[in-house]
């Protein structure tokens, strides 16, 4: 039986971006392709608001997330470590055989702009790894002011994911002064996973072309020279690329000041539902993500118990919190093609299964 996700990713996906993905191959080195992917490039820097190229990498973030790593880091990475993402982001350097230091918060908790100021200060550093919206605990950091510090650091690197933050409300790249800035298929861009959408700065190909051990895959000097020919390094997964062709139509019907307005509003609708019953919202006050909401569980429901209604009664599921915070949270997804019919359809639902399990 199928059942809708309102978990923060993979999330809910159209049938229109399904049929999408139902086209004929076509081959990676052709004519075709090439049309195909530069039709992508213009509407895809007006996502990112840059005037950067916008490379596709056959992967999930996390590949283009390490690949980053490699291409910029020459002396040591500073991890912004807030929740179980960003936390990640360490070992991961680590693994990769670099120096890496942490800047750690408590989970649900944004990343300090001082204390990034302090960090950067010693002049240890070369990159920075942020996680703009942190999926495990909703937090979203004040990405404007981490970047504003970042500009006084001008030999400073930054490599920053905005997977679940990416097309649901504006960042905007060159303005900030983005140098890597990474998204996935399976969050804010509601399609199925294994697409990662990234963008380069001019400096960061530069710096990327002074580094040996970069590898091949996620070299970004190959992704530039591919894209130069309308084309990417390796073999492509094209029902993914037409599903995101699908996915940048459907942007320019709703505008993206509509479809920022509305991932507020929807929201705004989950938040003020979850306080009516007695919920709070887990991260720190004026923190909160905007493509999701994550509460602390101040009822003590059995959330294992929650899922299992939702589920079997109204065919769809929330996350029962993630990690450490697995049962004292839960986390419910309005990002990607949500609409004030289908949050209402949910809280209804949440209503329903609630007062099923004893909680008015």
């Amino acid at each position: 039986m199928s059942y809708k996700l309102f978990i923060p990713g993979p999330i809910a996906v159209s049938e229109k971006t399904l049929r999408a993905m139902a086209q004929p191959m076509i081959g990676h080195r052709s004519t075709d392709f090439v049309a195909l992917y530069q039709s992508l490039t213009p509407q895809l820097q007006a996502v990112f608001s840059t005037k950067d190229p916008v490379y596709l990498s056959t992967s999930s973030a996390w590949g283009v997330m390490e690949g980053s790593l490699r291409n910029v880091v020459k002396k040591k990475v500073l991890c912004c470590m807030n929740g179980a993402f960003s936390d990640k982001w360490l070992d991961v350097a680590q693994r990769c055989g670099l120096a890496a230091g942490a800047l750690k918060a408590e989970w649900g908790q944004p990343v300090d702009p001082a204390a990034l100021r302090a960090a950067l200060a010693t002049g240890e550093y070369d990159a920075v790894t942020l996680i703009h919206n942190e999926t495990s605990c909703g937090c979203m950091s004040d990405l404007p002011a981490l970047m504003a510090v970042l500009r006084d650091f001008p030999d400073v690197t930054s490599i920053v994911d905005t997977i679940s933050s990416c097309s649901a409300l504006p960042i905007k790249k060159d303005e900030l002064g983005i140098d890597v800035m990474i998204t996935g298929s399976q969050k804010a861009f509601a399609m199925p996973p294994g697409l990662s959408i990234f963008s380069v700065s001019k400096r960061a190909l530069a710096k990327a072309a002074t580094i040996t051990g970069r590898g091949y895959y996620f070299d970004f000097l190959e992704f530039q020279k591919n894209h130069e020919g309308g084309m990417t390094p390796s073999t492509p997964v094209i029902p993914l690329i037409y599903a995101l062709k699908s996915k940048l139509e459907d942007f320019a019907a709703e505008g993206l000041e509509n479809r920022y307005a509305r991932h507020v509003r929807l929201n705004q609708k989950v938040r003020d539902w979850a306080f009516a019953k007695g919920f709070k919202l887990f991260p720190k006050e004026g923190y909160g993500s905007v493509t999701l909401n994550c509460f602390a569980n101040t009822l003590n429901v059995d959330l294992a118990a929650l899922n299992k209604l939702l589920k079997s009664k109204h065919h769809l599921v929330i996350d029962g919190g993630y990690g450490k915070l697995k049962g004292k949270t839960f986390r419910i997804s309005n990002m990607g093609d949500e609409t004030d019919e289908t949050i209402a359809a949910l809280l209804k639902a949440l209503d329903a299964s609630l007062a099923e399990l004893g909680v008015k």
